[in-house]
């Protein structure tokens, strides 16, 4: 019974291990304090289950397990909430005009360059957005632009800019346009 425990605990708690570091990673110190509580409870009683027994190797197998699942399952449930940005490069061979006003009325904020390259120009957009419309914009760059070269990053902070109220009013009016 107390295997069970153990390994239940661990499913448990590597997810909220990986949630509270993403949190923190991004900022959102409060919500990671208040998840680190509930962390360390399930800590210190799945491995006080382990020490307290270190002749029962089901209760460190079980430890094992939970813990090798839980992470497989942290990442799972991180993929899923897709919390945060990301920010786009996308560089172009051609300027495409098109796709700039596509991005911007299904609600992303594009800023265009215009570079130099090693025989021509090249064109780069810039691109911030929610993760969680991610797949949606690499569907309309696949679709008006699959030679596009992208890079895709997270930024940690930023300030001011098109990020603001009108990035939210654009996707609603997108949104309800669809």
């Amino acid at each position: 019974m107390e295997a069970l425990i153990i390994f239940v605990a661990q499913l448990v708690l590597v997810p909220i291990v990986t949630i509270r570091t993403i949190l923190v990673v991004k900022g959102i110190r409060n919500v990671a304090a208040f998840i680190g509580i509930f962390e360390g409870f399930i800590y210190v009683i799945s491995l006080g289950l382990v020490f307290s027994d270190l002749s029962n190797i089901w209760n460190m197998v079980a430890y094992a397990f939970g813990f090798g699942i839980g992470l497989f399952l942290g990442s799972l449930l991180e993929t899923k909430l897709q919390i945060g940005y990301v920010t786009f490069q996308v560089n172009l061979m051609n300027r495409n005009e098109e796709l700039v006003r596509t991005l911007r009325a299904s609600g992303f904020g594009v800023t265009t360059y215009v570079g130099e390259g090693i025989e021509d120009h090249r064109y780069r957009l810039d691109v911030l957005a929610k993760r969680n419309r991610e797949k949606e914009f690499m569907e309309i760059i696949d679709h008006m632009d699959p030679k596009a070269f992208v890079v895709s990053y997270e930024p940690r902070t930023f300030k001011g800019g098109f990020l603001t109220k009108r990035m939210k009013k654009r996707q609603e009016q997108a949104e309800s346009n669809a």
